[in-house]
């Protein structure tokens, strides 16, 4: 028979020991014992992985988070990661998405051959460059981004936003790219032959800078991956609604995503998982 204790009417260990068909002494050894050190360094390592999953803005798989612990100096495996992130429901914003094409041929004088041929491979700064257009859409219609990136670093060196995807945002994101960065001659600018970069304006403004242009052949994605790829991530990672309220919320959330995040901040695969500022010395 069940027994209560006489003070509260609460069933004594003993008792609720008999319900559960365990031994007293054996529960009494469990509570001496306290909490599994495996499980209390899970614990630990759960909260520092969090940490770092929310600094990353929610973009970082299991990977990234792992290497980030590891330039902390703490010490585990990619796959302990994997799990703790799938206990604690941590799951990166980033999806497969389709990218929608904006590309209207250039004026043909201006199209330029093929200098990179997918190869993107790069020795220093400011060797070669990638800039290319994508949509950002807002409830108050369409904004355009345009991007110019370095190979070398993977740094976002000069970008654009406006309503028109046309010459002058083009040029303006190439112009910000050459006062920040103020190349040497001969470097290599690569875009699609899209009008906005197949123009005189964009042009002039290149040959000014001693730069050369280099355009993808016709049709062929994959002669600009690493500015298709970074726009995927943008997509991804800076607007995981798929939409901005406003125009204004557009351009301080991505103005804080490309100089704040991207650039300083985030770990990037091309470069052995280095942010794109830590290249340039």
């Amino acid at each position: 028979m069940i027994e209560q204790t006489h003070a509260t009417g609460q069933l004594s260990v003993e008792a609720l020991c008999e319900v559960l068909e365990v031994s007293a002494s054996g529960y009494y050894a469990w509570c001496q014992r306290g909490v599994r050190p495996r499980h209390q360094a899970d614990e630990v390592l759960g909260d520092a992985i969090e940490r770092v999953f929310h600094a990353s803005r929610r973009t970082y798989g299991s990977q990234r988070v792992y290497l980030a612990l590891r330039e902390e100096g703490i010490r585990t495996s990619r796959k302990r990661v994997a799990r703790l992130m799938r206990e604690r429901g941590l799951r990166s914003v980033r999806a497969r998405q389709r990218r929608r094409g904006l590309t209207k041929a250039g004026q043909s004088a201006y199209v330029a051959p093929n200098l990179l041929k997918q190869d993107f491979s790069t020795t220093h700064l400011n060797q070669a460059w990638v800039t290319d257009t994508t949509y950002i859409p807002t409830r108050e219609g369409w904004l355009y981004l345009v991007s110019v990136m370095d190979l070398f670093s993977r740094q976002v060196v000069g970008w654009a936003m406006g309503t028109h995807h046309d010459a002058e945002l083009a040029t303006s994101a190439l112009d910000m790219a050459i006062r920040r960065m103020g190349p040497p001659p001969g470097l290599i600018v690569h875009s699609d032959r899209g009008s906005e970069f197949a123009n005189a304006r964009f042009h002039r403004r290149a040959t000014k800078a001693n730069i050369r242009l280099s355009m993808s052949s016709t049709g062929h994605c994959y002669d600009n991956a690493p500015a298709e790829s970074f726009f995927a991530t943008v997509k991804l990672e800076a607007m995981p609604a798929g939409i901005f309220a406003s125009q204004q919320e557009a351009r301080m959330e991505l103005f804080d995503y490309i100089e704040v995040f991207y650039n300083r901040q985030r770990l990037h695969s091309g470069i052995d998982y280095a942010c794109p500022v830590s290249r340039i010395a």
